[in-house]
């Protein structure tokens, strides 16, 4: 198949905040097409707030999928998350020849567009509850110390993410970073990228609009259901809401150490993007055109 026959998968990424959701639902509805949603938190079942998962509304004029997978006590790896994933563009395939991913979670939006190749290490029970025994910040000095690559792509926090890491080193005795290989998929991939100016005031908008839109409300019904002890509780936002709830922080304490942590996370995503991946920046300065415009020049000019 020559490279201008094969479907063709566009990729929408850029920081959280940047104002994905919003133009990848204007791109949708130009060209009839789903959105295949690649946020590796808004893929859990009752996570709404916190994740700024699209509302009822957007998900209503654009049909959304890779959201609500799994329940948050039921992690899902990188490898079930591409086969997830697979299957979505396959059927997308089937009915456009394209492709739409929209999101801000840069390893899995590698991992789909340049065919990583993840360990098929099986989940160990008994090692995760001994990890989770010894508490997030033992286990990421460990990561740290046993795989400093690994712990560079995963945050301090990332509870779900270290504790993989460090599953698949005592599984097979090698480091998770020697072993993910690829296979690139027989996709053309359009890579678009949002970075706006005024990042640092979107995301403090956000981070008080969590707590106004009912993010502590949301905490206390997650860590009912779930437990509070579920890891997916530990990161941003949620975090900051549950400490709320104990009484060891007020509201203004709350949001203001959401809006730091996650001005630190977008400055990580920022890099990310940066060193593995080639967007066409659609808010770049100097450019003639709003992003949605530019977006669809791009596309219409792949395509033919």
């Amino acid at each position: 198949m020559s490279p201008s026959s094969q479907p063709l998968v566009i990729a929408l990424m850029g920081p959280t905040a940047s104002g994905k959701t919003a133009l990848g639902i204007e791109i949708a509805k130009a060209l009839d097409l789903a959105v295949l949603s690649v946020d590796s938190r808004q893929l859990y079942k009752d996570m709404t707030i916190g994740t700024a998962k699209p509302t009822a509304e957007q998900r209503a004029a654009v049909r959304h999928e890779l959201l609500d997978l799994r329940a948050p006590d039921q992690p899902i790896n990188l490898q079930e998350f591409r086969q997830e994933a697979d299957r979505a563009i396959a059927a997308e395939h089937q009915r456009r020849g394209v492709a739409f991913l929209v999101g801000g979670s840069g390893l899995y939006i590698k991992a789909i567009t340049q065919g990583m190749t993840p360990p098929a290490v099986p989940p160990q029970p008994q090692l995760r509850a001994e990890l989770e025994a010894l508490g997030q910040n033992q286990c990421y000095a460990l990561l740290r110390q046993a795989d400093p690559s690994a712990a560079e792509r995963i945050m301090a926090n990332d509870a779900v993410r270290t504790q993989r890491a460090l599953e698949v080193l005592y599984a097979t005795g090698r480091p998770l970073s020697q072993q993910q290989g690829s296979n690139p998929p027989p996709w053309r991939v359009l890579e678009l990228g949002l970075n706006p100016s005024n990042l640092k005031q979107r995301i403090a908008q956000r981070s008080h609009a969590l707590y106004s839109d009912g993010l502590v409300a949301e905490t206390q019904t997650l860590q009912q259901r779930y437990g509070a002890d579920c890891p997916l509780l530990d990161t941003i936002g949620y975090a900051e809401a549950a400490a709320l709830l104990r009484g060891e922080l007020n509201e203004e304490q709350a949001i203001a150490q959401t809006t730091k942590r996650t001005q630190q996370f977008a400055k990580r995503q920022r890099t990310w993007f940066r060193r593995q991946h080639q967007p066409l920046w659609l808010d770049a300065p100097g450019q003639d055109g709003d992003p949605l415009e530019r977006a669809l020049s791009a596309i219409e000019h792949v395509l033919g």
